[in-house]
This record gives C-alpha cells, structure tokens and sequence, in this order.
C-alpha cells in the first residue's frame, strides 16, 4: 500500500517498525470528528474558490459517505495508513477517485488532529458536565430523605460531633459543583478552532479560518498557528479537572466502604454495586466503590504521563505528541463510567437510620454541647474546654458516657450547670440548634438543599 507522504523516501519501513508508529489503533476513536473536521474544510475551501465548487461538492458526498459507513461499522482502518487522517483520506480517494486527494489543499495533519481533538474533547466534556448534574440530583434525593437522620461526624476518623447525614451528603455535592464549574470553564479554551494554521506556519491560500470554525461551532480560532498545532493545555486542564473530580470521588468511595463495613453498618449498597467472594459465602463487598477508588491512580497517572511528555518539547509538532491521546481517551472513558456507577451507587444505596442514632449515643461527640453550655452561661470557652476535658476523663474511667453522670457530678464540676444540661446532651437537639450558615442545623440543610435544586435547574 503506497503511503500518502511517500514521495521523498527510497525505502520503506519494515511492517513492526510502521506498527510501532502507527496510532490508528487507538486514534480510530476520532473517526467522526476527523470527518466532522474535514467536512467544514472542504466548504472552505468551496467557499472561497481554493478548489472548483464541482470537486468541493463531490468531496462532501464523499466524506458522507465514509460518515454513513463508519456509523455502521463499515471502516476496515489499517497500520500502512499509519492514522486515522491518512485512512480517511485513502478510503476517500477509493471513493471518488484522485479528487479525494486535493482535500488536504491548505492543512496538515497537524492541524487537523488538533481540530479532531478540539471537537472530541468539547463534546465529552459536555457528557461529563451532564454526568456530574446526575450526581448531584441523586445526592440531594438521598439527602433529601435524611435532613433529621443523625450520623457521627468524624474529624481524624475518630468520632467529633453529631451531624445530619444530609448535611455529610451535601458536602459532596458542593465539592461536584467545583467540579462542573471547572469543566464549564475549560470548555472556553476547548472550543478553540486550530484548523487551517497548517504544520506550523499557515498557509499560503486564501483560506477563511473563521468560517471553517463557525462551520464546527467554535467560538474563536487560535491567534498563532505555532501555538495552535503545538498547544495540549486544553487536554492537560481536562485531565488535571478530571483528577480533582477523582479525588472527591475516592473521598467520597472510601467513606461508602467504611460505612458499608461490619465496623459502622451504616449503609447498606445495592447488590447490583456489589460482588461476593469465590470462598467466604457470606461476603458482600463495596467492589465498585473501591474499583473507582483504585482508578484515581489511573486518573491522575494520565495527567503526569501527559505533562511529562510536553514538559521539554520545542515547538511546533513533534511526534512525541502521538501520545496526547491513549491517556485522554482512557480518562474520559473512566470518568464516564464512574460517574454513571456512582450515580446509581448513591440513589439504591439503604441508609440505616437507627444505627446511625445509636452510634451518636455511644460515644463522647456531644463534647462541645457541654462547652458551648458553659460558654454560653458565662465561662470563657478555653476554661469550659477544660472543665469538659475532666468530665470526659470520669467518664472513661468510670466506663460510662456524658449521659450517664448524674446532675450531683456536673455541679461538682461547675456550678453553671443546671438540670437542662441533659437536654443539651441530646445528639438531636445538638444538631439542631446548629444553625450558623452552612450548618448541619436542619433549617440550614434545607436551605442549602433548596439552592442545590436551583443550581441543577
């Protein structure tokens, strides 16, 4: 098979070496934005004269036709042709003849896989931005039903105050609206046009690089056709977002496997989130939640795989750029999978409410009420922390919880303590009495719920 650059060269490659510089295998993903790409050129180039509007014309039905067969399957790319551009083009001129040939009048394939990978990258981070919202409305249904159901709070995973599980919920939602609005705002350097800067230098035909980006909705084209073949900061914020979207997912996968355990019991996952052992038969485990978990390495492994191989490369293209893309695919791959897991991970998941309950009661979580008391009667809080402290301590060698002192040994402790301290004690009432914005007070949680439905509408 004659290749399409060819006609300097004496000698051919023998077939491993053109296999291992070949990226057809994994750069066929971009089949329909190389075509998506191609169309909007070749009415430029109609456009503006560059080629009769006869061959123009019979170039468009061509890559519709090659649109139509790789829809169905049809494209058999192969190794020779070394990527998906030489394929399309080869097939191309299979099929209307040398014509086929003049559509790469005015771009390289420089500028062509940049416009590919432009056009790819717009449409998954407008997947990803959905995928994100679907999460976030199965957080606020499940956070929903437990605004009242009370849950330990943890600081260093040891036990600090009581909280509404609801309010533990919604952090999660606040940190995947950082999220979305961080791949909001990375898709302004995405749909950026770098079609027509040629190799590196543009062109010297009369080209409209304006209408060839309107023609594929971009809003704008690169200003400088050196940084317009040679720039993957648009993919490196992609995947550097896509990491931070990793590390809440893993937070939040870890907490689903703690909470999943015999230890905490405090939720039960979905049997379709969870797989059994090929020995122990009474095992039921997180598998999902830790296979998400386990992915964030690969995740962050594509963003410093990527910014290793750009860190010392000249300008414009260099081949090492051929490795822009198994890492991409690979991420959004990933981040799409695991946002629709978790999505249904988190809207099956049963919560038992009154193991929850019981374990704020069996504890010493209710600490700070007992401060806050003292506080609030007077005593600066530094001396009402170290009143507290000493209770603690009884506590713990008596065997017993704050609850279980009598009225006698809070007087002893201090005289500010009267028999409304008991109330005061109760995990309930010390949630909700907090209720300072942002609070797990549970006024302030459904507030917070209620502008959550607002941003998602």
């Amino acid at each position: 098979m004659k290749k399409l650059w060819g006609g300097r060269f004496t000698k051919s490659a023998e077939q491993w070496v053109d296999e291992f510089g070949a990226s057809i295998s994994f750069d066929q993903e971009l089949v329909m934005e190389d075509i998506q790409g191609s169309l909007a050129h070749v009415n430029m180039l109609g456009k503006c004269g560059i080629l009769p509007q006869g061959d123009a014309e019979l170039i468009t039905k061509g890559l519709q036709t090659l649109q139509e067969k790789a829809e169905a399957g049809e494209l058999q790319f192969s190794t020779k042709m070394e990527d998906i551009h030489l394929n399309l083009e080869s097939f191309l001129i299979d099929e209307i003849g040398p014509v086929g040939g003049k559509l790469h009048t005015g771009r390289s394939r420089n500028d062509q896989v940049a416009t590919d990978m432009h056009l790819y990258l717009r449409n998954q981070t407008h997947d990803v931005i959905e995928l994100i919202e679907e999460l976030q409305q199965s957080l606020i249904e499940q956070a929903e039903q437990h605004i009242e159901t009370i849950v330990p709070g943890y600081t260093h995973l040891q036990r600090a105050q009581p909280i509404s599980f609801a309010h533990h919920l919604m952090a999660y939602f606040w940190m995947l609206e950082r999220d979305k609005q961080r791949f909001t705002e990375c898709l302004k350097r995405i749909n950026v046009s770098p079609l027509g800067a040629g190799a590196l230098a543009g062109t010297t035909f009369p080209i409209d690089r304006v209408y060839s980006a309107e023609l594929l909705g971009f809003e704008g084209i690169y200003e400088n056709s050196l940084d317009a073949v040679s720039d993957r900061d648009f993919i490196v914020e992609f995947l550097s977002h896509s990491s931070i979207l990793f590390m809440h997912l893993s937070r939040l996968s870890e907490e689903i496997i703690l909470w999943s355990s015999q230890e905490f019991q405090f939720i039960e996952l979905d049997d379709a989130f969870s797989t059994g052992s090929s020995i122990m038969p009474q095992k039921k485990n997180p598998d999902m939640a830790e296979l998400i978990r386990g992915k964030t390495g690969r995740v962050y492994g594509n963003l410093f795989g990527l910014l290793t191989v750009l860190k010392g490369l000249p300008l414009a293209y260099n081949k090492d750029m051929q490795e822009d893309k198994e890492g991409m695919f690979d991420t959004v791959k990933t981040v799409i999978g695991s946002l629709k897991i978790f999505t249904g991970m988190i809207s099956t998941m049963k919560v038992n409410t009154a193991v929850m309950e019981k374990a704020t009661k069996s504890d010493f979580s209710n600490a700070t009420e007992l401060a806050d008391y003292l506080a609030n009667k007077g005593l600066p809080f530094r001396e009402a922390h170290e009143v507290v402290g000493k209770l603690v301590l009884t506590c713990i060698q008596q065997g017993c919880f704050l609850a279980d002192l009598s009225l006698v040994e809070y007087k002893i402790a201090s005289e500010l303590f009267e028999e409304n301290i008991f109330e005061a004690l109760q995990p309930y009432k010390a949630v909700e009495r907090r209720n300072s914005a942002g609070g797990t007070g549970f006024s302030q949680v459904r507030i917070a719920i209620e502008k959550a439905k607002k941003l998602i509408k």
